[in-house]
């Protein structure tokens, strides 16, 4: 398992006390065909809101790979961005989409509809993103922000894509909650033609 996360997951014994249910490297990671060295790692998922809570909570990691959280429901990965390949800034809209289907959200893709950077997209999500480690830059539709170790950002289902223009790898994690846009804010995404 290339990314190294350790998981730890509590639960309750029959007497109600904390325990610890599992404890070891987080199961399901996923390493995109598209962007070699790009690992991500799948924590933990939630599938209702509020979140049940039960004695002992079963694997919510397996099956196929999937951008999004369930409907009503969460999902926390750690994703590892190598140094911007070479190729990325090459690729066609149809590659672009085609490294979104490999991540199980191809209509997320908006590169060729306007999106600047091959990895733009955009998802019916609000993502809170944590750089743990390294430098990335965020490329919104019109400016760029860097950010570094420490920052966070409130992804509010606008269009992105993530940079690394560094040398060096970087860690951010990532808690996506499901989400649905505004009247207003769906009808100004139709008409940039970016949805």
């Amino acid at each position: 398992m290339r990314s190294g996360v350790r998981r730890v997951v509590t639960g309750h014994d029959a007497n109600g006390k904390a325990v610890i249910v599992s404890d070891g490297a987080a199961p399901f990671v996923y390493e995109n065909p598209a962007i070699p060295d790009m690992v991500s790692t799948d924590i933990w998922r939630t599938a209702e809101m509020p979140a049940a809570i039960v004695k002992s909570a079963s694997e919510t990691t397996l099956g196929p790979r999937r951008q999004l959280p369930a409907k009503n429901g969460t999902v926390i990965r750690i994703n590892s961005f190598p140094p911007d390949p070479q190729g990325i800034a090459g690729m066609t809209p149809a590659e672009a989409r085609q490294a979104f289907a490999a991540l199980g959200n191809e209509s997320a893709a908006t590169f060729g509809k306007g999106g600047r950077h091959p990895m733009m997209h955009r998802t019916e999500t609000i993502d809170y993103a944590i750089v743990l480690s390294g430098e990335i830059d965020m490329v919104l539709d019109e400016t760029d922000v860097h950010l570094t170790e420490g920052d966070v950002v409130v992804q509010c289902g606008t269009n992105h894509a993530w940079v690394n223009r560094s040398s060096k790898p970087c860690r951010i994690a990532f808690i996506l909650i499901d989400g649905k846009f505004d009247s207003e804010v769906l009808e100004l995404i139709q008409d940039s033609g970016l949805k």
